[in-house]
């Protein structure tokens, strides 16, 4: 009888080893959410590992992280450009980056009608249904003719069963009238 193979426990035991999983992990935590200098760091601990296949594929993030942190920064000539680039960010189910994007534009630009009506849109894509709703209500409340366009708008189908939406993009003549009588009564 051949006697028993005593199974390898040195890389589960081993402290550096376990060390360089938690890093690897970190790093691909970091990347998944495109922080690459967060990524690059942690994987780079990873660099000096007893395992052999967890220093190559840290390896290979690594370049990753360099070629993401090459790509010269973005600049806009104007909000509209930047607006521009956002939307195609939605349209491309980039919603976390889209919604960053949206950030720095209301930062530019608080009330700027087009800005909330797209972040409106993204709102209603992620499922965030109140903000989209409370959103769209500014975007129309700064632009009345945007509530014509929500009406087609295939960004807001979560939206079509809602009465707030219907409300919103259907307002109630007989309201707008009675208040603008009450005006002209006080007026007179």
């Amino acid at each position: 009888m051949a006697p028993k193979a005593v199974p390898k426990k040195q890389a589960a035991e081993d402290p550096r080893h376990t060390q360089a999983v938690k890093d690897y992990e970190s790093g691909l935590r970091a990347l998944q959410e495109r922080k690459f200098e967060k990524a690059k760091a942690s994987l780079q601990k990873v660099l000096g590992a007893p395992d052999k296949s967890i220093v190559d594929r840290a390896q290979v993030h690594i370049a990753t992280c360099d070629q993401h942190l090459e790509t010269p920064a973005l600049h806009f000539k104007t909000s509209e450009e930047h607006f521009d680039f956002t939307i195609s960010l939605m349209n491309t189910g980039e919603y976390d980056l889209a919604r960053e994007h949206f950030d720095k534009l209301l930062k530019q630009e608080p009330k700027c009608d087009y800005v909330l009506y797209g972040l409106a849109a993204l709102h209603c894509l992620t499922g965030h249904i109140e903000d989209s709703l409370r959103t769209l209500s500014e975007a129309i409340q700064a632009n009345p003719a945007l509530r014509f366009q929500a009406r087609n708008d295939i960004d807001f189908q979560n939206l079509a069963e809602d009465p707030r939406f219907t409300e919103l993009l259907y307002p109630d003549p007989g309201v707008e009238e009675t208040a603008g009588s009450r005006e002209e009564t006080i007026a007179y």
